[in-house]
């Protein structure tokens, strides 16, 4: 790969450690580090061990002189039909009004907070208040069930919650109080709960418990500052949760300052955005994708960063994103794979877009699920800039393999997310550990050490991080997904490994099949599970939902014939089954594990993180419907 990505990996391999220094130079230090990288510290070393900063100085105070007065967040809501513009000044006032009640009510340097909050300005502004005093955050995506809260509660252990009064969907009011309540009677911790009261619904605060508004207010209307916390770069920022195997969240530490660097490095050189401009992550802060790009990325590079309170579709229709890029003249938008199907199912031939004037949007970023080939075609057509796949994880927190708009735009592949980033030496090892060839399935793996911002270890429990990440490969970290790379170097991730099926001891990737059935122009959208079965091990069965408008008349004979000519014989490919919409978690990713339990007859519990529990019965009646035995 020539060019200046060349150039840039190669200063990487040179000398990391200056790579990363000079990096460096683009935050704002109170002891600028010396070090770039300490191997014998942590589980696998820790980055800028001697330095220290504050993230809200440098995502805030330090834009004032020059940008005080540029709009810092704009919230747009179809939900309320507001739009809230705060500049950088009005940013450092809220900010520091919410450290200041903080301080208040004694919480300090090291203390958790966890925030239980929706897609609202002072959501924001509390993530960032908790920088600036030193606290440690820990978003819980609002609604979040009582059950899996109280699990967040007892790990985290915060001095403080605080909560909205409620979230707002499309269905209606999600009242956060009871669930908040019912958390804290299953947790062995009960911490003191402050809430903001929204306009939509006003909790009942209970006893003991306080009302945000008047305290923030007030400390607002006499303009109380509160200094930046000096904090160590290996400090945490925050901590976030990850779905454990073992039911057991597994807190993700992030640490002050390798996330600093690693984030602002990010935006000049992956996805080419500048100071001033608008970049939109339309994800929601309870995930890594809102932490990382609404929340700190962009500001702390002194650009403007979008914060919707809405969905693709029906909010009020699928030209929901397209009507946001224009009206605050959006120059980047990064969003997952599964919202663009939402759009191109219910806008199939791509005209929306031209009905808005998004000519300043120079790309669209995609990713939380496998971009499949169909809908990054789709999406190219529809809005005529580069689309581009990047490849990413909770624990590392920005991209592993990505096409860096902001040096060049290497040519594309459709299923690829391209290249490695700087600090990522990606292998695709076999189960034993071994390299495997160009274009060979096998374990996606990352050698030690790796770069800023990645997770150091989990909350409290580095046994648990070395066993979940570190001890399957030793000198690498495992990624628990599954893909190859090809003879160019681009990376494909196929699948999560769990998701490889072996039929009759042929391992195959469920993406590839995916990827044929999205290719059909009658299907908008696919997952494929292995079913049990007696004979091979496992057998492929694969789920579809139709664009709209489309008959699934003789689709079945047509897909399987597809998927035998593309994929092979071998596949033992029979059987497809329509469903209206498929299940999955709030960030976009289907639940293929529950699919499975559901299509071998095993019973399952209610994933926590379900968007819409109604989608599992639709599989189940799609199921019997079909009067296969699978």
């Amino acid at each position: 790969m020539p060019g200046e990505y060349a150039a840039v990996m190669e200063e990487w391999r040179r000398d990391p450690a200056a790579f990363w220094l000079k990096a460096a130079d683009a935050i704002d230090w109170i002891r600028p580090p010396r070090q770039a990288f300490d191997g014998n510290a942590g589980v696998y070393g820790r980055w800028f061990p001697d330095a220290v900063c504050n993230t809200a100085a440098n995502a805030v105070d330090r834009h004032l002189a020059a940008r005080g007065d540029q709009a810092a967040l704009i919230h747009d809501s179809p939900l309320t039909g507001s739009v809230t513009r705060w500049t950088y000044r009005d940013l450092y006032d809220r900010v520091n009004a919410f450290a200041a009640v903080f301080k208040d009510m004694g919480v300090g340097k090291g203390d958790r907070v966890i925030v239980y909050m929706p897609m609202i300005p002072e959501t924001v502004a509390v993530m960032l208040a908790c920088a600036r005093i030193g606290a440690i955050h820990s978003v819980v995506f609002g609604g979040f069930a009582a059950r899996e809260l109280a699990a967040r509660l007892d790990d985290a252990a915060p001095a403080l919650v605080v909560a909205a009064s409620c979230g707002i969907e499309p269905a209606g009011i999600v009242a956060y109080e009871p669930l908040m309540s019912r958390a804290r009677e299953l947790a062995k911790v009960s911490p003191p709960v402050v809430y903001l009261q929204r306009d939509a619904h006003r909790a009942d605060i209970p006893e003991g418990d306080h009302e945000l508004g008047p305290l923030y207010e007030a400390a607002l209307a006499a303009r109380r500052t509160v200094p930046c916390e000096p904090m160590l770069a290996t400090d945490p920022v925050y901590i976030l949760y990850t779905s454990g195997t073992t039911g057991h969240p597994k807190g993700v530490v992030r640490d002050t300052g390798g996330h600093m660097v690693a984030l602002a490095w990010s935006m000049a050189n992956i996805y080419g955005v500048a100071p001033g401009e608008a970049f939109w992550a339309a994800s929601d802060v309870g995930w890594v994708v809102g932490h990382s790009y609404i929340v700190y990325a962009p500001l702390l590079i002194g650009a403007t960063t979008i914060v919707y309170e809405g969905k693709p579709i029906g909010t009020p229709d699928a030209g929901a994103f397209w009507r946001v890029c224009a009206d605050h003249k959006v120059a980047a938008l990064f969003t997952a794979p599964t919202a663009i199907r939402a759009i191109a199912k219910e806008d199939p031939g791509g005209e929306l877009p031209a009905r808005y004037d998004i000519g300043g949007l120079r790309a669209l970023f995609l990713a939380g699920e496998r971009a499949d080939p169909s809908t990054l075609v789709w999406a190219e057509r529809a809005l005529k800039v580069p689309v581009i796949d990047h490849w990413w994880q909770t624990e590392t927190g920005w991209a592993i393999v990505a096409n860096p708009m902001g040096l060049e735009l290497l040519p594309v592949k459709h299923g690829s997310p391209t290249a490695p980033m700087p600090g990522y030496e990606v292998a695709i090892l076999s189960d034993e550990g071994e390299p495997v060839p160009p274009n060979t399935l096998g374990n996606v793996a990352i050698r030690l050490p790796l770069p800023p911002s990645c997770l150091p270890t989990l909350w409290g429990d580095d046994a648990r991080f070395r066993a979940a990440y570190l001890d399957a490969f030793p000198g690498y970290y495992s990624t628990s997904d599954a893909g190859m790379i090809d003879e160019d170097g681009y990376v494909f991730i196929m699948a999560r490994t769990d998701d490889v099926i072996n039929v009759a001891g042929h391992r195959l990737s469920t993406g590839v099949m995916e990827d044929v059935l999205t290719s059909h122009e009658k299907v908008v959208e696919s997952a494929v599970i292995g079913a049990s079965d007696p004979i091979k091990g496992q057998v492929p069965v694969g789920f579809v939902v139709l664009r709209s408008g489309v008959s699934a008349e003789g689709l079945e004979a047509e897909l399987v014939a597809k998927v035998r000519q593309e994929v092979g014989p071998v596949a033992a490919f029979k059987h497809v089954v329509t469903v209206p919409r498929l299940p999955k978690t709030r960030s976009g990713k289907t639940l293929r594990a529950t699919i499975k339990k559901i299509a071998d007859g095993e019973s399952y519990t209610m994933p926590a993180t379900i968007e819409d529990p109604g989608a599992l019965d639709d599989i189940q009646a799609a199921l019997a419907a079909h009067g296969h035995a699978l």
